[in-house]
């Protein structure tokens, strides 16, 4: 019996819920080949938003991806030893038959599929019903999409660009739409190359999209140039090219304090503010935002909300990990009395709960993506790396992100020793900064750190063990003979 690569046959495209239901009017469709889907203007804004709401599935940036990144790190302890939760992947023992693994790897070529047959359409029929000028619009937020969705992929499923400079097999590239059953059996391609798509399409995306200034609806949930700019910051970051961090991020970040961005990006004042609704301050570059209407929010058991914050009121999350109290936590530099992020902390009985994504079920926080604190954190990293030296704006930069949210820590120069002591306090800043957010997991490998222990029963994971990086779904090494798993 022939065997099909379903997990990136797209159904259905239009007829998504939006990323906020009322900015749309869905048109169902199961017919996408005839390209009747792309008639009409507002059937294909419908299938635009049709794209963030794939995105933002909670088996993949909505939740799972997330959740995974953090709990493989060692600021967690699971709580529940429920598979379904993320226990093998706490653990660090996850096999191909594990359902984050099999979710999130298909959420991520449907988000992939997505946009491809979206491309397709536009170039067939829908670039002439919109006009050039919407359409380039189009392309470059689908663009974006993609750009991210192989971005995340590669930081679970493929080893970091440090091991062997980005010749390990990475994941597979597809540019082709599938909307029919069919074999698309494909080899994985090398990390330089998914990287090299990855930059691409982020590059087409800031030369197709528009910059808009924060603060709005459309510039938090929407792409725009300054979001594809600010992603190569990151991409840029785990390829080691630190000389393109630089180059990015000066398009992004003023020479000197206070750091505003041509646009307007700036740290928001109060942290807190920027995980409350209604969720669009100036430090909020792009975030993938949701609705208590059916269908709007993460599915059920891929909340960051049910995951992380206890059952205990006001919260009604499910506990399923606690603060590890040997993790970030526990550094002594992070003032507990005078740092605002400490408040994101919350005891319930005897364990500690980060609580950033507090919301009640449905558990409709945004969920960030890319804020303006990472990108001051990256460029400041960049500059260290490049220089070898105690850089001065790279000191002025992380002492911007901790001064934001305590007060009493003000950084110079004299406070570092050399470029290694400063490395290693930017890093433990980016730990503080974005805990809960996603970012733990893929900091540890880009970093070639060892995965600490968690318990007795879960010890560190070298970078050169196995289960370093997830092994490859099993259901694409059943369909796709030509795709290699991770050994």
């Amino acid at each position: 019996m022939k065997k099909y690569s379903l997990y990136i046959f797209v159904v259905i495209m239009v007829g998504m819920v939006s990323c906020r239901k009322e900015l749309l009017d869905p048109v169902p469709t199961t017919d996408i080949s005839d390209f009747k889907a792309f008639e009409t203007k507002e059937r294909i804004a419908s299938q635009v938003n049709g794209l963030y709401t794939v995105l933002k599935n909670g088996k993949f940036l909505g939740g799972k991806f997330a959740i995974t990144n953090e709990v493989r790190g060692e600021d967690f302890v699971n709580e529940k030893a429920n598979n379904v939760t993320l226990n093998a992947t706490w653990r660090m023992v996850p096999t191909g038959e594990a359902q984050e693994v099999k979710e999130i790897w298909s959420q991520g070529y449907i988000t992939i599929n997505n946009v491809n047959v979206f491309l397709d359409g536009m170039n067939a029929v829908g670039n002439k019903v919109v006009g050039d000028s919407l359409a380039k619009i189009y392309a470059g937020e689908a663009k974006f999409v993609r750009g991210i969705s192989y971005f995340s992929l590669l930081q679970l499923y493929a080893r970091p660009h440090w091991d062997g400079a980005g010749s390990k097999p990475g994941v597979i590239l597809h540019w082709e739409g599938h909307n029919k059953l069919g074999s698309y059996v494909k080899a994985r391609s090398t990390v330089n190359e998914v990287y090299a798509q990855i930059l691409r399409d982020l590059d087409s995306a800031e030369t197709l999209l528009p910059k808009v200034a924060p603060g709005t609806l459309t510039a938090v949930v929407h792409a725009n140039a300054w979001s594809a700019i600010a992603y190569k910051t990151r991409v840029y970051l785990y390829l080691e090219q630190y000389d393109k961090v630089i180059q990015e991020a000066g398009k992004l970040v003023s020479t000197g304090a206070p750091f505003v961005s041509p646009a307007g990006h700036k740290l928001e004042p109060d942290v807190q503010k920027v995980f409350a609704a209604p969720y669009l301050t100036s430090e909020s570059i792009f975030s993938l935002p949701f609705t208590g209407t059916t269908g709007d929010f993460p599915g059920t058991q891929t909340q960051l909300g049910y995951y992380f914050t206890p059952a205990a009121k006001p919260y009604t999350g499910n506990g399923e990990y606690s603060l590890h109290p040997d993790g970030i936590i526990a550094d002594a530099s992070w003032k507990e009395a005078t740092d605002a992020r400490r408040k994101f902390i919350a005891v319930s009985g005897s364990k500690k709960y980060w609580v950033k994504f507090p919301t009640p079920s449905p558990f409709t926080d945004y969920v960030p993506v890319i804020r303006y604190a990472e990108v001051l954190l990256n460029l400041a990293e960049a500059r260290v790396r490049q220089t070898n030296s105690v850089d001065p704006y790279a000191v002025a930069l992380l002492s911007a992100v901790r001064n934001r949210s305590d007060a009493t820590v003000s950084y110079t120069v004299a406070n570092f020793s050399g470029a290694t002591v400063l490395l290693a306090a930017i890093a433990q800043e980016k730990h503080i900064e974005l805990l809960g957010e996603g970012f733990r997991g893929m900091e540890i490998t880009r970093l070639g750190i060892a995965f600490p222990a968690k318990s007795s029963t879960v010890p560190a994971v070298a970078p050169t063990a196995q289960q370093y990086i997830w092994p490859i779904s099993s259901d694409e090494l059943i369909y796709n003979k030509l795709c290699v798993d991770n050994n």
